[in-house]
């Protein structure tokens, strides 16, 4: 998790895990992140490798590639192999650029 978070500080966007308080989101670009699932890797009937799936989700209100960009870089940089995808969310007038990916669960006392 200090991976994630040096990552997501890296960036200088601001970000909030799931979402931001009702009235706390700030102006656009800014990132929710999530781990929804787990992704881990069996041995001999255990769980042999732990796993997070994480979701980074960048919105900003115009397409925007030097953000993009910022986020990417930062991930480039600790070798994570992402997928990418867009929508656009009419409602909300914004554009969410999604990064998925799985990360290594290392407890706090483990991380580097």
């Amino acid at each position: 998790m200090k991976t994630l978070l040096a990552l997501l500080k890296e960036t200088g966007i601001p970000f909030a895990y799931d979402h931001f308080a009702e009235g706390e989101s700030p102006e656009p670009p800014f990132v929710c992140y999530l781990l929804p699932q787990s992704g881990n890797f069996a041995a001999d009937g255990m769980v042999y490798f732990k796993a997070s799936g994480v979701k980074i989700e960048l919105y900003t209100d115009t397409k925007d590639p030097s953000v993009e960009k910022k986020l990417e870089d930062a991930l480039d940089k600790r070798r994570i192999f992402y997928n990418k995808s867009e929508v656009w969310i009419a409602s909300e007038k914004l554009y969410e650029v999604l990064y998925q990916f799985d990360m290594e669960v290392v407890y706090d006392a483990e991380e580097e």
